[in-house]
């Protein structure tokens, strides 16, 4: 019998004779691990299910009000209206753009998967997606030939704009290559091993955390990227006159409306 005041020794022993009260706070501080991971993935999973579903939402009443805008300036373009008129809508609609670049910045803190896997666009659209969305310097090349004729300035002003706009993605594409090196080195740096002893937890836990960390640098590509579309769309609205501009943004609108018709087209083909 134990004393009061002696401390209790849970009397665990192998045949050997060893005391195996180690191997159960193991076994024990292994099942609480599991526990742990498996409420933080399951957080994980609905968090950004509910982030994922509400932009979706957002972007296709963000889609319906473009259209709306969009049929508004080509009635005005077709029926010669003025250039005040023509810049009272298209300054409506440079500002619809900056409202979805906002809707993306708070969808990529709940789930920036979501929004470079592109499951928020069409199947068409996403075959052109680059760090979730357009490449400005594809777009201009686009636009070049639909807005002639243009001034030699404009044409230098938008040639650079297109030039910078590369440099930009190209180092964007460089960043988001490392980052997958990197993330790739830290998830094969280790393995758990078959024992679940506490020094493998700790050091895939450890393992995860790095790798948390590196993930979070996601958004900031995607912030930088849509900036970067943020500002071509802007400086190239500086570079065209009024009326171009209309040109510009009609041109653009139908070319990802054609997209999404074309996804249209194709899911609904007969199949043999």
């Amino acid at each position: 019998m134990f004393s009061d005041d002696q401390p209790f020794i849970l009397p665990l022993m192998c045949a050997s004779g060893k005391c195996i009260i180690l191997e159960c706070v193991y076994d024990v501080f292994w099942k609480y691990a599991i526990l742990y991971i498996f409420l933080g993935t399951l957080q994980c999973i609905l968090v950004p299910v509910a982030g994922a579903m509400a932009f979706d939402v957002e972007y296709a009443r963000w889609l319906e009000e473009q259209n709306r805008q969009i049929n508004e300036l080509r009635a005005a373009v077709n029926s010669h209206a003025g250039d005040t008129e023509l810049r009272i809508i298209i300054d409506g609609i440079m500002a619809h753009y900056d409202e979805i670049f906002r809707l993306k910045s708070n969808a990529a803190k709940a789930d920036v998967f979501h929004l470079l896997s592109g499951m928020w666009k069409t199947p068409a659209e996403r075959c052109f997606l680059w760090l979730g969305g357009f490449r400005s310097s594809e777009l201009l090349k686009l636009l070049v030939n639909q807005l002639e004729p243009l001034t030699e300035q404009q044409l230098v002003g938008i040639t650079n704009l297109q030039q910078s706009s590369q440099q930009a993605e190209d180092a964007l594409s460089q960043g988001m290559e490392a980052l997958q090196q990197s993330l790739a080195e830290t998830l094969s740096s280790g393995s758990l091993g078959s024992s679940g002893t506490s020094g493998n937890v700790a050091n895939y836990m450890g393992q995860m955390a790095m790798a948390m960390g590196k993930l979070g640098t996601l958004e900031g590509f995607i912030r930088q990227a849509d900036n970067l579309r943020q500002q071509t769309l802007q400086q190239m609205h500086r570079i065209l006159t009024t009326r171009q501009s209309a040109r510009a943004l009609l041109a653009i609108h139908d070319y990802f409306s054609r997209l999404r018709a074309l996804s249209s087209l194709w899911l609904a083909r007969p199949r043999e």
